[in-house]
């Protein structure tokens, strides 16, 4: 006989399982609303390692975002350099969330090629992954102007994995 606490944690599992569920199918549905965006040129530029200021500097960043899908993501490549001399390459894939007709807000996720170790700062491992999430209002023409915040960490790949966050403003030109 499961006791009362059994019985809890398990009804709490499946309101979890639920809710998230309901989470994807609502994030997919709202992705779907605004299907005629074209693929977008973003250029960025910001604030690169904000957080915890080991070795801080403007990051610049360009980005091709595609317009066609993959179920509901959309792959987009970035190249990314800031002051300190640290760059990235990279690709990934991102959703785009519609919160009514003018608003956007943008997971995105990249695996990245890092290069550029400093005095201050050591990523650890030439491969990083970066997450970012971006808030942008969407202009009549399409165009996007929007601030994102991006994590940069190699996801324990090596021993030394410290991280790096950045602030950045995006203007996004659609591409037709």
């Amino acid at each position: 006989m499961q006791s009362i606490s059994q019985k809890s944690s398990i009804y709490s599992r499946i309101c979890t399982g639920a809710v998230a569920l309901a989470a994807v199918l609502v994030v997919a549905t709202l992705a779907d609303r605004q299907a005629d965006d074209p693929s977008f040129i973003t250029l960025s530029a910001g604030w690169f390692d904000f957080n915890r200021k080991h070795d801080q500097g403007g990051e610049f960043r360009l980005e091709y975002r595609s317009n066609r899908k993959l179920w509901h993501f959309k792959p987009f490549v970035t190249a990314a350099a800031a002051s300190n001399g640290m760059t990235f390459l990279g690709a990934g894939f991102l959703i785009d969330i519609y919160l009514g007709r003018h608003w956007v807000v943008t997971p995105s996720f990249a695996v990245t090629w890092w290069r550029g170790k400093t005095e201050h700062l050591d990523l650890g491992h030439p491969v990083e992954f970066r997450s970012q999430l971006e808030v942008a209002y969407r202009f009549d023409n399409r165009a996007r102007l929007g601030l994102s915040i991006s994590h940069y960490s190699n996801s324990k790949l090596a021993r030394k994995n410290p991280g790096a966050e950045s602030l950045m403003l995006n203007y996004s030109i659609p591409v037709r």
